[in-house]
């Protein structure tokens, strides 16, 4: 009699078959090896890729960081020490794949794929934390997300990309808080940005005159990360709250792998820190943007930028109006 042989698809649709318990190196890469979903059903918080960097304006590459950061994500192991929590006990997270872009050279018919693709996510109740591409990728998931109330935001970065048209192009990845703004999705007055520096402050009037919190780098050392998460908190409250971190913010010694790197920023334990004081928000979304592997022969920064994106879905599940189905 001959024996049966098992197959993949066999052992994944056994009882057996985990993928949080298969060697890290081993199994088809997945945002911190959470199970890969095909439908939205029983999915609480959704992980997904967004691999477009067609709004840069200096080094492209941060196409390649979904790809990148799911590999490197295989070393998260399930419990956040600092917030206490282990998101998988409390939440059904998932990785839902990368958004599917219907031209690979069109960055505004790319916005309309995203924010259709962010939509049909928002009304199945699930919130997404994604991983980049450059930054021009978080105008139009907030056109979804904030499309019946307008957002508050903690965005961390270098730049406070509320530049206006660039080339006669208003969709690149210097403006999409403006954009957000001026489409009603993002509420300024409750909009703190966290680690400006650099020379382009001649760009961001548009962030003062909309009621923005600037925090520049100067701003962070004179408050201490404690003051820093005070005068956040004050600035969101407890309306629904986006994070967006760009991994500039981080000093290029950490995140050398970006497009735009700006010496003198924070350290990933400073960010950390202040992602950390945030436990308690309404988090209705989150990402991790313009990580271009390509520039860091060490992966220290889709590293880091995979550490960052388990902070904001640690985050995620201890916030107060999330939908839990139960693990």
């Amino acid at each position: 009699m001959t024996k049966k042989r098992t197959t993949q698809s066999d052992l994944a649709g056994s009882e057996l078959y985990d993928p949080m318990r298969e060697p890290r190196y081993a199994e088809i890469a997945t945002f911190m090896r959470a199970p890969l979903a095909h439908s939205l059903t029983d999915v609480d918080i959704g992980l997904i890729g967004v691999p477009t960097d067609l709004g840069v304006t200096n080094r492209p590459g941060a196409r390649h960081g979904p790809r990148e950061i799911r590999n490197s994500s295989s070393l998260m192991r399930t419990f956040n020490l600092a917030l206490g929590v282990n998101p998988y006990e409390l939440c059904r997270i998932a990785d839902l794949g990368d958004v599917r872009l219907s031209h690979r050279y069109d960055l505004e018919r790319q916005n309309e794929d995203i924010a259709a693709f962010y939509r049909v996510v928002h009304a199945a109740g699930v919130r997404p934390v994604t991983a980049g591409g450059d930054h021009s990728i978080t105008y139009p998931i907030l056109q979804a997300l904030g499309h019946d109330r307008p957002v508050g935001l903690v965005h961390i970065d270098a730049h406070c990309d509320t530049m206006g048209e660039i080339d006669g192009s208003k969709f690149h990845h210097g403006g999409p808080f403006r954009q957000a703004v001026l489409a009603g999705v993002l509420d300024p007055e409750r909009t703190i940005q966290i680690g400006i520096r650099g020379p382009a402050e001649v760009f961001w009037g548009f962030s003062y005159e909309s009621g923005m919190t600037v925090l520049h780098i100067e701003d962070v050392d004179r408050l201490a990360i404690e003051g820093v998460v005070e005068q956040a908190r004050a600035v969101v409250g407890d309306g629904p709250t986006y994070v967006s971190f760009d991994v500039d913010g981080l000093d290029p010694a950490f995140t050398p792998g970006t497009g735009t790197p700006e010496a003198g920023g924070l350290t990933p334990r400073e960010a950390q820190a202040i992602l950390h004081g945030l436990k308690g928000i309404d988090l209705v979304g989150g990402d991790v943007v313009e990580i271009a592997p390509q520039y860091d022969a060490t992966s220290n920064t889709a590293m880091v930028g995979a550490q960052m994106l388990f902070e904001l879905f640690s985050l995620m599940v201890l916030g107060p109006h999330l939908n839990r189905r139960g693990s």
